[in-house]
């Protein structure tokens, strides 16, 4: 087994955007190109409410979340103060163009995170006339 699964090249990520990468198990990484051509990958969840980061705004080496505009740092995936938490990282190689995840993270890296469910609150206390 390879160490890096190649996922695409650089130029299929849009400048200032981002593309999502589903994986066997676990929610979907989202790898970002900022207007350097630098490439990052996060778990495709913020750490606020869960939203897709692959959704949100690039600036620089941050993403602004599209639910709460929480802004995560691409390089670290830590909220930007006074908010705080941390999104899941993963190791990226870009060799002559080619954007490559590492293989053994796209297994078993935060494959217990999860995104929070919609809807209403049900509480067995609620009584409709």
């Amino acid at each position: 087994m390879s160490d890096w699964t190649p996922i695409c090249r650089v130029d299929d990520i849009p400048v200032l955007g981002s593309r999502r990468v589903t994986r066997a198990q676990g929610l979907d990484v989202a790898v970002f190109r900022n207007d350097a051509n630098e490439v990052f990958a996060l778990l495709d969840r913020c750490p606020h409410k869960g939203g897709p980061l692959s959704q949100g705004i690039v600036f620089g080496t941050s993403v602004a979340c599209p639910l709460h505009n929480w802004t995560i740092g691409l390089c670290t995936g830590q909220a930007a103060a006074p908010d705080e938490g941390c999104t899941p990282k993963f190791a990226v190689k870009v060799e002559d163009g080619q954007v490559s995840l590492s293989a053994a993270e796209l297994a078993t890296h935060a494959i217990d995170q999860t995104r929070p469910i919609a809807g209403p609150k049900t509480s067995a206390s609620c009584v409709t006339a």
